[in-house]
Formats: structure tokens, C-alpha cells, sequence
């Protein structure tokens, strides 16, 4: 199996609590507070360890909330590799309301990264072994910019690694005019904006999404569609995966948890019908849980039989 590693360039300490209600003046009394790590390659490298792969985690991170992040990584058994940075970590807040059901999620700007910081981020990734599978996902801080995440692209690159990006927006954009990915993962909407095409039907999706593979952006597309599941594209196929009616207590964890699976999977060597089927049980895993928590193991693997998939 490839290596796989993950870079989180807006790491987070996340801490949630529960209260009765949400009201504007008064003392809301919480219960005690639940710390997680978090940011996209962070909880991907979580899930994919949860799923029973390896992934090692590559994020900056300062102050005792950065201190405390890593603590959380390495007790579960993750494997890091940490910038030490001036700023401290953000950390973010999640409330669940009881009496209404309702999740409020306070996030926090991300600690800024500074020049040196980011070179000592670029030198982590270049100690990867060739080959190896490098997820870039999640938010970019203060300091830097779009061009500095396509110099990161192109320098994975040169080092011979195969990049799977999730992001949005112009993030994603950029990195899709440069080129040379192994997978990116849009939902529809993001993907009429890279292609500046309608797409109210899968057909329409499937072209768009082929599209950017003959334009060598990337080898795979796997376009997200919400409850109606994944539709996955490469140069020779396309597969649509359909999961199972559930009942979603949160769609947090949702998104990270598949495209963990889907990098597992690409690392395993599988079949695109079997990276999807995978991706969208370990999405679909992710909703049965509250907050902000990850696929359940034994839940993917079970409604990894359920998944329809079709051509």
C-alpha cells in the first residue's frame, strides 16, 4: 500500500459543550467541555486510522493550544509531523443546544503563518517517501495566500508525490489551473463554478467532470451530491454511488471522513467502484454521529453493503 500523509495549514483545537438554550444576556451553564483535534487533513488522517489505514499527519502548530492538539494526535496513536509556530493554534467552539436541537459552531481565525514557517511545512513534505499520497485539505490561514498553496502543489509535485486536494472557492480554483492532481473532490456547485457550466442533471455532471480530467487536471473527480450520494469519473468510467436512507444527526465529519476513504482506498490500489462505495459509507457513517465526530468503523463497513452503485 502507498504511504499516505495529510497537511492541515489552519489546524484547530476544537472544544464542544452542551447547554439548555441559546439566549442573548444570561449565564449559559455548559457542561464540561469535549476536546478534539481538528482542520481537513487532520481528521482525515484520523479517519483513515480509524478505518484501519496509516496516515501521517503534517500541520503547523503553537502556543498550549497547539501543545495540547498534538497530545489529542498522538493518543490516538496518529502519527505527526509538527511546525512549531510563533502564533498560538486556533480553537474553535461547537455548542449543542438541547431544547431546540440546534448546533452553534464558533470558528476562529486561523493562527498566521509566517515565511519560515511555511519553508519548515514545504521541508516536512519533501521527507516523504516518492509516491506517497498527500491530502491538502482545509482552510488557509492568515499569511498566505492562494499562490503560496500552488507553490505547495507544484513542490509536492516535484517530489514525486500524488496530491488529492479537498478545498473550495479560489483555493481550489487555483490549484485546478495548475494541474497534475490525483483526485479533488467538488460538489456540484463548485463544480459548475470550476467549468462555468450548468449542471442540473448527473449526465451534465459527468461531462464537467470529464472535462477536467482530458484537461489533465486530475485523474479522478469524485463530485459530491449530498443525500443522493457520489458520482465518481475517470478517463475510462464513471460510477454513481447511492447510500442508504439514514437518519443524519450532523453532516460535520461527513465530508472528511469520505474523502478519507477514497484516499485509502486510491492507496490500496482498489477499483474505482470499490473507492466509492468506501467514500460515500464512511460519509454516510459520519452522520449517524453528533458534533463534530468522525466515521464509525464498524458502521462504514456496514453500510458499505448498502451503497448502490451503478454506471
Amino acid at each position: 500500500m502507498k504511504p499516505i500523509a495529510t497537511l492541515t495549514l489552519s489546524p484547530s483545537l476544537d472544544s464542544a459543550t452542551e447547554t439548555d438554550a441559546l439566549y442573548p444576556e444570561g449565564k449559559l451553564r455548559c457542561t464540561a467541555p469535549r476536546f478534539e483535534p481538528g482542520g481537513g487533513g487532520i481528521n482525515v488522517a484520523r479517519a483513515i486510522r480509524m478505518l484501519g489505514g496509516q496516515a501521517t499527519a503534517i500541520y503547523p502548530a503553537g502556543g498550549p493550544t497547539g501543545e495540547h492538539l498534538t497530545q489529542l494526535l498522538r493518543h490516538e496513536g496518529l502519527e505527526v509531523g509538527v511546525v512549531s509556530t510563533l502564533d498560538w493554534t486556533r480553537q474553535n467552539l461547537h455548542v449543542f443546544a438541547r431544547q431546540s436541537g440546534e448546533q452553534y459552531r464558533f470558528v476562529m481565525p486561523g493562527a498566521c503563518l509566517h515565511d519560515e514557517e511555511i519553508h519548515a511545512l514545504r521541508q516536512r513534505v519533501a521527507s516523504l517517501p516518492e509516491g506517497a499520497l498527500l491530502v491538502i485539505s482545509g482552510s488557509l490561514p492568515p499569511g498566505m495566500d492562494v499562490a503560496d498553496l500552488v507553490d505547495l502543489v507544484v513542490f509536492a509535485r516535484q517530489n514525486r508525490l500524488q496530491c488529492v486536494v479537498d478545498s473550495s472557492g479560489p483555493a481550489l480554483e487555483a490549484v485546478v489551473k495548475e494541474g497534475g492532481l490525483l483526485l479533488i473532490k467538488p460538489n456540484r456547485k463548485e463544480l459548475a463554478a470550476l467549468t462555468g457550466q450548468p449542471l442540473e442533471t448527473l449526465e451534465q455532471v459527468a461531462l464537467a467532470a470529464r472535462a477536467l480530467i482530458q484537461r489533465d487536471v486530475t485523474r479522478y473527480v469524485v463530485v459530491s451530491l449530498g443525500a443522493e450520494g457520489a458520482l465518481a469519473v475517470s478517463r475510462e468510467q464513471q460510477v454513481l454511488a447511492t447510500p442508504p436512507q439514514v437518519k443524519a444527526l450532523s453532516t460535520v465529519g461527513a465530508g472528511d471522513s469520505m474523502v478519507a476513504a477514497l484516499t485509502l482506498k486510491l492507496a490500496e490500489r482498489a477499483s474505482l467502484e470499490e473507492m466509492l462505495r468506501w467514500g460515500v459509507a464512511a460519509g454516510t457513517a459520519a452522520t449517524l454521529r453528533h458534533g463534530t465526530q468522525l466515521c464509525d468503523p464498524v458502521a462504514t463497513a456496514e453500510l458499505v453493503t448498502q451503497v448502490h452503485v451503478g454506471r
